[in-house]
C-alpha cells in the first residue's frame, strides 16, 4: 500500500533478469513487496539476515560429512542461495568476503564449493536492502561492486491516505488470524515460471529505434564527457556510467514498454527508469558532497540537458 513504484520496479527486475538494491528505512514494506511476489508466483523465497558474523558459507552453502554404513562422503548442502528469490535483508551488515559471495553469485548464476561448480536456479532474483541511517558497525558496500544490480531503489515513506489503509490492513490481518481464518483462506492461483520466461522472450523482441538507442548512448556518455554538457555538472561527476549502465537502461526501458503494452521503446520510458539505472553507478566527487548534491539531482540536469536525438 502506498508503495506502488516499488512493485514497479520489482517486478521490473523480475522481468529484465537484473537484481535490485532497495533503500529504505525500517517499516517501508521491503520485506513484505518480495514475500507477495512469492506468494503469488510458483517460485521459493528465500531471507537472509546479513549480520557481521555471516560467514560465505552461510549462504552459498559447503561440503558436509556423511556416514553410512561405515562409508563417509562429503555432499554438497545447498545455502540460502538456491532459491529463486532472494531477500538479503540489511546487505551492509556483513563483512567483505560475505558480500563478494552473494555479488559473485549474483553476476555468475552459479556457486562453486570445493572445486565443483553448483548452477543456481533459471529464474533467480536478488532483493538487497540496506538502511540509511544507522550506519555505525556497517561494511559500505564498494561503488564498483554495486555496478552489479540493475537498479537501486530508494523507498520513502506512504502519503497520508495510504498510511490509513495500511492501519486498516494490519488490522483487518490481525482479526483474520485471530479468527483462524488465514490458514483457511484459498491460496492464490500461482503464477507459472514458464510465464515469466515467455515474458522475458516478448521483452527481446521490443523495438528500440535508432533514436532512442542514441538517446540511451547520449545520456551514457553525458555522465563520462559531462563537460561536454554542461559546465557545473563537470564538477559534480568523478566517475561516469560504466557499460553496465547502458546494458541495464535499454533492458529496464524495454521491460517498462512491455508492462505499458507497447512493443516499442518512447524516449519517456527511457526517462521514466534511467534514475534507477544511473544512481548507483555515478560516483560523485568531493565538490558535489560538499554542496549537497545528490546522485538524483544530477540525474535530473542530465535529463535536462541532454536532448532526444
Amino acid at each position: 500500500v502506498g508503495q506502488e513504484r516499488m512493485i514497479e520496479r520489482l517486478l521490473l527486475g523480475l522481468l529484465a533478469d537484473g537484481h535490485l538494491l532497495v533503500e529504505g528505512l525500517p517499516g517501508l514494506a521491503k520485506t513484505r513487496a518480495i514475500k507477495s511476489l512469492a506468494h503469488n508466483l510458483d517460485a521459493r523465497l528465500s531471507r537472509i539476515q546479513f549480520t557481521p558474523d555471516l560467514l560465505p558459507a552461510d549462504i552459498t552453502g559447503s561440503e558436509i560429512y556423511y556416514s553410512d554404513a561405515g562409508k563417509g562422503e562429503f555432499r554438497f548442502q545447498e545455502g540460502p542461495l538456491f532459491a529463486n528469490l532472494v531477500l538479503a535483508d540489511e546487505v551492509n551488515r556483513s563483512p567483505a568476503k560475505v558480500q563478494a559471495a552473494l555479488l559473485e553469485a549474483m553476476e555468475e548464476r552459479q556457486i562453486t564449493v570445493a572445486g565443483t561448480t553448483h548452477k543456481l536456479p533459471p529464474l533467480f532474483l536478488v532483493m538487497a536492502t540496506q538502511n540509511p541511517i544507522e550506519q555505525e558497525g556497517t561494511y559500505p558496500l564498494p561503488e564498483a561492486q554495486m555496478d552489479r544490480f540493475l537498479m537501486h531503489l530508494k523507498v520513502g515513506y506512504p502519503e497520508v491516505g495510504a498510511e490509513a489503509q495500511i492501519v486498516r490492513l494490519a488490522r483487518a490481518e490481525e482479526a483474520a488470524a485471530a479468527r483462524a481464518g488465514a490458514s483457511a483462506a484459498r491460496p492464490p492461483a500461482l503464477l507459472e515460471q514458464d510465464q515469466i520466461f515467455t515474458a522475458r522472450a516478448e521483452i527481446h523482441a521490443v523495438t528500440v529505434s535508432e533514436s532512442v538507442e542514441q538517446y540511451i548512448v547520449a545520456l551514457v556518455q553525458a555522465t563520462r564527457e559531462p563537460a561536454a554538457v554542461d559546465s557545473e555538472m563537470a564538477g559534480w561527476i568523478q566517475v561516469g556510467v560504466s557499460p553496465r549502465g547502458s546494458i541495464g537502461l535499454d533492458k529496464v526501458a524495454r521491460a517498462h514498454a512491455w508492462l505499458q503494452g507497447r512493443d516499442f521503446v518512447t524516449p519517456e520510458d527511457v526517462q521514466t527508469v534511467v534514475g534507477d539505472v544511473f544512481r548507483h553507478r555515478l560516483i560523485l566527487s568531493y565538490e558535489a558532497h560538499a554542496a549537497r548534491v545528490s546522485a538524483d539531482s544530477v540525474i535530473e540536469r542530465l535529463l535536462q540537458k541532454v536532448a532526444v536525438a
